[in-house]
């Protein structure tokens, strides 16, 4: 895989951003079977009873975080945003997005399609042997630019 696309690729520096949130404990091979996948009903209940409290200009992002060694093992994930009323929910979680570099990845058309087609375009990416990058495992985030585009950013070394 030598696309020109990796080959133009550099990092980019995030500064440090506080959502808050609704979040679960999960795993890749949980989310592959219908019966344990949890990231759907996260976002569903996200929308049902947080979209609905964000502040003008919220910004709505998918975080990946607290990952227990890489790719295989445990991770949390949080719908969330960084304009949340405080009444929108009593289960509000905070968290943050970690200041670092990133990589990022685009994706444009139909939720959720393009966020998983995105997702395996970025597993595609670091399992080549030609991979200029090494995923750090801290935070990954999914920011959601409207309701057909998608930026997710993958922290690296």
């Amino acid at each position: 895989m030598n696309s020109s696309k990796e080959n133009t690729m550099s990092p980019i520096q995030v500064d440090e951003i506080a959502i808050k949130g609704l979040s679960i404990r999960t795993k890749n091979v949980d989310e592959m079977q219908p019966e344990t996948s949890k990231i759907g009903n996260l976002w569903q209940q996200f929308y049902e009873e947080i979209a609905p409290n964000l502040q003008e200009g919220a910004t709505v992002y998918g975080l990946y975080y607290h990952y227990e060694s890489d790719v295989s093992g445990a991770f949390s994930v949080m719908a969330g945003s960084d304009k949340v009323m405080e009444s929108a929910s009593q289960h509000l979680e905070d968290a943050a997005i970690q200041s670092g570099q990133y990589l990022r990845f685009s994706g444009t058309g139909e939720m959720p399609q393009v966020v998983i087609k995105t997702w395996s375009e970025i597993w595609d990416y670091f399992s080549s042997d030609q991979t200029e990058y090494q995923r750090a495992y801290t935070t990954d985030f999914e920011h959601y630019k409207n309701p057909n585009e998608i930026e997710i950013y993958i922290a690296v070394k």
